[in-house]
C-alpha cells in the first residue's frame, strides 16, 4: 500500500474545511436546546438562526425557506414524499410523479417506495446519451394530463457522470401548469452557481459534507407557499415539517462551508475544469480506448467518468486503491453481485461496458500531482484488469 493517498472521490465526500472544524469545535461548547426558552436555549437558537440566515444568503433563498436536515437523503425524502402527500391530499387525481431516469438513489428509492406503498405512479423521463433529461418528453408527459401530476423531480447535476441538467427549462414547463419542481442539488452546490430564487424551483436539496461541511448536515430549501407533509413527527421544529432537536454546531458548520465555497465558485470552477481536462487528456493517452461518459460541454468542473472496455470497474478500483489512489465505480452491488449503473444504462451504454466504469472527482484539495499520479497508474492498472477479465472468461469457458 502506497503511503501517499491520492484522493479523487470528492463527489462521495469532501475533506472537511479547517474553518469548519474551528466553527464546529467552538460551537459544540454552546450549551442549550434551541427550543428552550431560557438564556442557554436562546443562545443556541441564536446560533441556529444566524446559520439559517447565512445559508439563505449563500444560496439565494429567504431564511424562512431553509429547513435544516441531517443531509441530502433526508432532504430528498422530505421533498418527494412531503410534496406528493400534500398534493394528493389537495386533489386525489394527483398521483403521477415525473422524474429523470438518472436520479440519485435517495430520490430513486423514495419514489419506488411511494409507488409500491402509497399509490404513486412514477414515470421515468428518458435522458440522452450524455445523461441530460429529455425536456420534450417532460412536456409531453405534463401536457397529457396536467391535473394528475403531483410533482416533477430532476437533479441539478448527476452524481455519477457530472452532466448538468436543464433545470431552467424543466421549471418553465412545469410552471405553465402549476406543477411543483424539486431538484437534488447536492453535487452542484459549491461547484457551479446555484441560486434558489433565480432557479424558480419549489424545493432544492443541499448536503454539507459534499462541500467541506460536517457529515450529518444539510437542508431542504422549500418555498414558503409550498405545502409539505412531514415525514417524521415530534416537537414541530422547522416549520412543523422536520421535527427533532436542532443540531446547532452542525448548522453552524454547514453555513461556514457555504460561506467558504460559494462566493468564488466561478473562479474555482475554472481552476477545477483545467485540472479535470488534464486528467481526461492523460487518461485517454494512457488508455486510448477509454470512453468518457457524460456531457463534456455542460458538466461539473471536477467530474471525469470513464468506461474501460474489457475491464471490471471493481477490479480497477482495487488496483488503484493498492497504488494509493481513491476513486469510485459507477456500479452498485446487490447481494455481492456487481450491477451496471442505472445512470449509464439509461444513457444507452452497453451493460458490459458500463460494468467497467470509474468516476474520478476533484475538489478544493486536488493538485496537479494527484492527476499525474493517476495518469501514471491508470495504464498498467487497465492492462492488469483486462488480463484478469480475459483469464476469468477463459476459465469459465473451460469448465
Amino acid at each position: 500500500m502506497s503511503e501517499r493517498r491520492v484522493y479523487l472521490d470528492h463527489a462521495a465526500t469532501a475533506p472537511i474545511l479547517p474553518e469548519v472544524i474551528d466553527v464546529v469545535a467552538t460551537t459544540m461548547a454552546t450549551l442549550g436546546n434551541p427550543s428552550s426558552l431560557h438564556a442557554s436555549g436562546r443562545r443556541a437558537r441564536k446560533l441556529v438562526e444566524e446559520s439559517r440566515e447565512s445559508v439563505a444568503a449563500s444560496l439565494g433563498a429567504r431564511p424562512s425557506e431553509v429547513v435544516f436536515t441531517s443531509g441530502g437523503t433526508e432532504a430528498d425524502n422530505l421533498a418527494v414524499k412531503g410534496i406528493f402527500w400534500a398534493r394528493r391530499a389537495a386533489d386525489p387525481r394527483r398521483v403521477r410523479i415525473l422524474a429523470s431516469a438518472v436520479e440519485h438513489h435517495a430520490v430513486l428509492d423514495a419514489l419506488d417506495w411511494l409507488a409500491a406503498e402509497q399509490g404513486a405512479k412514477v414515470e421515468w423521463l428518458p435522458v440522452d446519451h450524455a445523461g441530460r433529461v429529455d425536456v420534450d418528453a417532460l412536456r409531453r408527459a405534463v401536457t397529457a394530463d396536467p391535473e394528475s401530476v403531483a410533482l416533477v423531480t430532476v437533479m441539478w447535476a448527476n452524481n455519477e457522470v457530472g452532466s448538468l441538467q436543464p433545470v431552467g427549462e424543466v421549471t418553465a414547463v412545469a410552471r405553465e401548469h402549476g406543477v411543483p419542481v424539486h431538484s437534488d442539488a447536492v453535487q452542484a452546490v459549491g461547484n457551479v452557481p446555484v441560486d434558489f430564487a433565480e432557479s424558480r424551483l419549489d424545493a432544492l436539496t443541499v448536503s454539507g459534507h459534499k462541500i467541506g461541511g460536517p457529515v450529518g448536515s444539510g437542508a431542504l430549501l422549500a418555498r414558503r407557499e409550498l405545502d409539505l407533509v412531514p415525514v417524521q413527527h415530534g416537537g414541530g421544529q422547522e416549520r412543523d415539517v422536520r421535527s427533532g432537536t436542532l443540531d446547532a454546531p452542525a448548522a453552524a458548520g454547514f453555513a461556514a462551508a457555504l460561506r467558504a465555497g460559494v462566493p468564488d465558485v466561478r473562479e474555482r470552477a475554472g481552476e477545477l475544469a483545467r485540472l479535470r481536462d488534464a486528467l481526461v487528456d492523460g487518461v485517454r493517452a494512457a488508455v486510448p480506448d477509454a470512453v468518457r461518459n457524460g456531457d463534456p460541454a455542460r458538466s461539473l468542473p471536477g467530474h471525469a467518468h470513464f468506461s474501460f472496455p474489457g475491464c471490471e470497474g471493481d477490479a480497477m478500483l482495487l488496483l488503484l486503491d493498492a497504488a494509493g489512489i481513491d476513486c469510485s465505480t459507477g456500479s452498485a452491488c446487490t447481494a455481492g453481485v456487481p450491477q451496471p449503473s442505472h445512470v449509464l444504462l439509461a444513457m444507452g451504454v452497453d451493460p458490459e461496458i458500463a460494468r467497467g466504469s470509474l468516476r474520478f472527482t476533484l475538489g478544493q484539495t486536488s493538485t496537479r500531482a494527484d492527476v499525474d499520479a493517476l495518469v501514471d497508474a491508470i495504464g498498467p492498472v487497465a492492462e492488469r484488469a483486462r488480463a484478469a477479465g480475459l483469464m476469468n472468461v477463459t476459465m469459465s469457458r473451460t469448465r
